[in-house]
């Protein structure tokens, strides 16, 4: 028997591999089935040569456990390893520094396996021991038992084996008992090795027979060796994909919605297959479906930097040597490779919904609600995909009709041009909520869009930066003459003073709510309006919108109450009479207060004009207190005035029925003053 201590020229390697791996210390398997399968591949390879004489025979890779001796056996039939072989490939590990080793390579864990072939010592992971017994395809070559304890030291001894291949037996530490669990192995065997190339067995099939589990001593082969995505695409029927598609998410209930296989062999080497899933609109976004291979092999289902953002939201697989597994997140964000695959898969994605959309149109907007977000999302990341898309993106209208964009500008602008030349689309983030603003724009012969999905305020905002001669409005944003404003604004037949006293009746009896805040506004609208409009600002609101999606002013907007505006309508014929009763009603009562103001004003013109041409060190302090004095008169004095319209307001259930009116147009009117409303008008009905 030799010993000896294996070539690692910097301090010892094992700790160092069981620090840095532990968290992914599961991935000891991959490695080593790996290995084993590689091992078949290369015994096959001799066969067809001709290299090889003897029948292959049987070349499954079987996984075992031995719960007694706490040893996970992994074994292959390939080409195995002789004396020399275990010498070179084993024993001989370069390093110029453990140190220098870490820092270079502290991003990546598949580094340190990948790029230095060290999926073998990923054993030492979970290992207090480790043998490896082989034997060459080589006949004059003896077979070889190799015992490592996880320190530099190593024995190696001939064997009695007499079967080509290689054994390799972990003698499981303390804390690694969990993989002494079947359930455990198998999860780990179907994570990482579904699709590896070579039969992997692990126990026996079980069936039910007088009321148990019996073993039928038939393998039960893990993996499936011909993965869909390796054959052609015109070998593969649509029940074939839905069928790989539950194989690979057998938690789903539902089908995906399209597929798309990939087969590249220039100037990169890439297989897979996306599938496109439901996306609803509350936004069941789940990223880490797409699984990445590397001939086979699972290596990763975080496949960011590989894939564009937003193509992360789809699921399937991607199968390529080409992408360099073994580097930081970073480098391969530059790789070249990656990103010709990255655009490569863009462009694949873009082309599959071009092709529908120009052939089956008609099944593309039945699918359209579970697309619309991942569309949106990728619009609004991916410039590549935004030329591509605004071609088939699809709007509907509150009729559920669907258009381009293009098709829609063309049917709307003559009709819904302002007179800035501005084509103008009226939009509901709610057909229920605001259906009273949505049938007032139809009874003028507008059309209105429905944009109900979390990315649609980024998303318009995106298309009025690429789209200048179009806005979007919400209907509810303004008053419709306002939103499509065809000519000037016709004149109030209020003075500015007859305002604010009318603002002072209604903004009483607003809603004391500290998530609204109400401005009173007055428009001349028609007399077949509403006599009162609620309407929200479409800059604040559409801020408040992205806000809450995260957006750059998230932290700012969405703590804002909501800015409403109570909109007049003069030329109603109730707000008229209202106008008209107001003033009437409360003449008494502000005649005094009004003469009071004169003189008050009078007062204050008259110092101000004594001390205009002083500078604020000359004013005497007499004139400063005086100046306050009257100044705080005709403060007090404005709020008694106004005081009196409040007083009116609140004798005159008129005002608040109005509001509550405008109020229960919009959704807006609840709890205690929707009861209160309703009670209030069974008492105006019986009056």
């Amino acid at each position: 028997m030799a010993t000896g201590k294996i070539g690692i020229t910097s301090e010892n390697i094992f700790p160092v591999i069981k620090k840095f791996l532990y968290s992914e210390q599961e991935i000891f398997l991959r490695e080593l089935v790996s290995n084993a399968v590689d091992a078949t591949t290369k015994v096959k390879a001799l066969a067809r040569k001709g290299e090889l004489k003897e029948d292959l025979g049987d070349l499954t890779v079987r996984v075992s456990i031995d719960k007694e001796k706490k040893t996970i056996t992994v074994s292959d039939r390939g080409i195995g390893m002789s004396e020399e072989e275990v010498d070179k490939y084993i024993n001989q590990i370069a390093f110029s520094s453990a140190g220098e080793f870490l820092e270079k390579y502290k991003d990546s864990i598949d580094a340190i396996i990948g790029h230095f072939g060290l999926g073998f010592y990923s054993a030492f992971m979970v290992s207090e021991k480790v043998e490896i017994v082989t034997k060459s395809w080589q006949s004059d070559k003896k077979a070889v038992r190799w015992t490592c304890d996880g320190s530099p030291e190593y024995s190696m001894e001939d064997s009695d084996k007499t079967d080509r291949g290689t054994d390799i037996i972990l003698h499981l530490d303390a804390d690694s008992s969990e993989y002494l669990e079947d359930s455990r192995i198998e999860e780990l065997l179907k994570k990482y090795c579904l699709f590896l190339p070579v039969p992997i067995a692990f126990g026996k099939e079980k069936e039910w027979k007088e009321d148990k589990y019996v073993d039928t001593g038939k393998d039960k082969i893990i993996n499936d060796t011909e993965p869909l995505w390796l054959k052609k695409p015109v070998d593969v029927k649509d029940e074939d994909y839905k069928a790989f598609y539950k194989k690979l998410y057998p938690s789903s209930f539902e089908d995906p919605l399209f597929n798309i296989h990939l087969n590249v062999d220039y100037p990169f080497n890439l297989t897979g297959i996306l599938y496109f899933p439901k996306i609803r609109t509350n936004l069941e976004i789940q990223k880490n479906k797409i699984q990445l291979y590397c001939n086979q092999v699972f290596v990763t289902d975080s496949v960011e930097g590989i894939v564009p953002e937003f193509l992360t939201l789809l699921h399937g697989v991607l199968d390529s040597p080409d992408i360099p597994l073994n580097v930081s997140r970073s480098y391969l964000q530059s790789d070249s490779n990656v990103k010709k695959i990255s655009n490569h898969i863009t462009k694949k994605v873009a082309d599959k919904l071009s092709d529908i959309f120009k052939t089956n149109r008609e099944d593309l907007e039945k699918k359209w609600d579970d697309l619309k977000l991942f569309i949106q999302y990728g619009m609004l990341t991916n410039e590549k995909f935004y030329d591509s898309a605004k071609d088939f993106y699809l709007f509907k209208n509150t009729d559920g009709k669907s258009f381009t964009l293009e098709e829609y500008k063309n049917i709307i602008k003559d009709n819904q041009t302002d007179k800035n030349k501005t084509v103008i689309i009226l939009y509901a983030t709610n057909k229920e909520e605001q259906f009273s603003s949505i049938e007032a724009a139809k009874s003028k012969g507008y059309d209105v869009l429905v944009l109900d999905s979390a990315f649609d305020s980024h998303f318009i905002n995106q298309l009025e930066q690429k789209n200048s001669d179009l806005r979007f409005m919400r209907v509810d944003s303004d008053t419709l003459d306002k939103l499509i404003r065809k000519d000037d604004a016709p004149k109030s037949s209020l003075t500015d003073s007859q305002k604010t006293d009318i603002s002072a009746v209604f903004n009483s009896q607003t809603p004391k709510n500290t998530k609204m805040n109400f401005t009173v506004e007055f428009d001349t609208l028609s007399a077949d309006d509403m006599p009162v409009i609620i309407t929200q600002s479409e800059f604040m609101r559409r801020m408040k919108d992205m806000g809450k999606m995260g957006g750059p002013e998230s932290s700012f907007y969405t703590n804002l109450p909501d800015n409403l505006n109570l909109v007049v309508n003069e030329n109603h014929p109730l707000i008229k009479e209202l106008v008209d009763d107001t003033f009437k009603k409360t003449a008494d009562g502000t005649s005094s207060f009004d003469s009071e103001l004169k003189t008050l004003k009078a007062d204050l013109e008259s110092l101000e004009k004594l001390t205009k041409d002083k500078k604020p060190e000359e004013i005497s302090t007499e004139e400063k207190n005086k100046k306050e004095e009257l100044q705080k008169k005709i403060s007090d004095t404005e709020n008694n005035r106004k005081k009196v319209f409040e007083d009116y307001a609140a004798s005159n259930i008129k005002v608040k029925q109005l509001i509550d009116i405008a109020l229960l147009a919009n959704n807006m009117l609840k709890g205690e003053d929707l009861a209160k409303f309703v009670k209030r008008s069974v008492d105006f009905v019986g009056k």
